[in-house]
């Protein structure tokens, strides 16, 4: 299977409504691990239901879910049945799925480092993610893979995204597949490029019906959009673009305006800094302007605590007490933890720029 024209990607893309959402876990979990696994997993998905309700009250119609290899090597047969089971309760909402199949985004390697586990999660509460050592903070050097690094486990890996891929390559409740979350990130750079390609190629071969795209997640704006190895292999082999964004509105239009020379249709798959100046006022209208479909991170605001600003920021106001950082204002999420918004201006808002995508749609 080759990567789809622009042709075939617009073509897709026009026969759906605009594509709006979230980077998804419920408020209980305190980590993916906790999404997936078997202990409380039913608690989890009441959670789940209930929230998938207030989201599509809201007009949100898609999630973005990543997967964790961890509970599908260890609970593989319940595992298929609980995420089936997750795909059936979102797609009952009208809600579909994109499935994230990898992921760079790891913690430094510290004394406290271990590897993901199946059981009682801990957590820290006053933390972006839950953990005071977290993907965030500072890295020294390639942070190391939980799976990837070992020759053994990366092949296993492959395994469960290629019978993934294969159950589901032709359901339409699941909107598309994103490759890899940050490919390079935690400083991994070319130890992960081998992954990606391999992570292209793999699910090439099962010639699923639904598009295949990787996120750009890093650009140097003021030299010509400079980018590494890794953005620029996924932008070459996306069939969809899709990037991450947590700039302000200045230089996301300066983003947008450079990706749309590619031709392709686009997808924000992450977006939303409130205390850096990225905001739901500025970039859902934009989104909406644009035709850009945009899942901003996180909704109810829970144990994983995404509300909270990165370590990275307290130690970046630590260094430069000038630097433009809002600790009065939440990172991520749209909800409290009562179901009552951060700020109702924001949900009223998105609620009507939804309303008005899909009365057009219907014309």
């Amino acid at each position: 299977m080759e990567r789809w024209s622009k042709e075939r990607a617009w073509e897709w893309y026009n026969s759906r409504p605009w594509i709006r959402g979230c980077n998804y876990m419920s408020a209980d979990c305190v980590n993916r691990v906790d999404q997936w696994q078997a202990l409380h997993f039913e608690e989890r998905l009441e959670t789940t239901k209930s929230e998938l309700a207030l989201m599509s009250e809201l007009g949100f119609n898609s999630v973005r879910l990543i997967l964790e290899f961890v509970v599908w090597e260890q609970e593989h047969d319940s595992f298929l049945e609980r995420l089936e089971r997750y795909i059936s309760l979102c797609d009952s909402f009208g809600i579909s799925c994109m499935m994230v199949l990898a992921n760079d985004c790891m913690p430094p390697k510290t004394e406290l480092w271990k590897m993901p586990y199946i059981g009682e999660q801990g957590y820290d509460w006053g933390y972006h993610g839950g953990k005071k050592h977290s993907q965030h903070g500072a890295h020294s050097g390639p942070a190391p893979h939980f799976y990837f690094d070992d020759a053994v486990s990366a092949d296993k890996y492959f395994e469960m995204v290629t019978e993934i891929v294969t159950l589901y390559k032709d359901d339409s409740r699941i909107l598309m597949w994103d490759l890899f979350n940050e490919p390079g990130n935690s400083r991994r750079e070319q130890i992960t490029m081998p992954h990606l390609v391999r992570m292209f190629e793999t699910v090439r071969k099962i010639n699923p019906s639904q598009p295949l795209t990787v996120g750009a997640w890093w650009f140097d704006i003021e030299n010509d959009f400079r980018t590494s190895a890794l953005n620029e292999y996924a932008l070459e082999n996306s069939d969809i673009i899709t990037y991450h964004n947590y700039s302000t509105y200045e230089e996301h239009i300066r983003v947008i305006k450079h990706l749309k020379t590619l031709g392709r249709p686009i997808i924000n798959t992450e977006w939303l800094a409130r205390c850096t100046g990225n905001t739901v006022f500025d970039n859902f209208p934009l989104f909406y302007l644009e035709n850009i479909g945009c899942y901003n991170w996180g909704f109810v605001a829970g144990k994983y605590q995404t509300y909270e600003p990165y370590e990275a920021h307290w130690n970046w106001y630590k260094d430069d007490p000038r630097a433009p950082i809002d600790f009065t204002k939440w990172f991520h999420d749209l909800y409290r933890p009562s179901h009552r918004p951060y700020d109702p201006r924001e949900t009223e808002l998105i609620r009507k720029f939804c309303t008005l995508a899909d009365k057009e749609f219907k014309k």
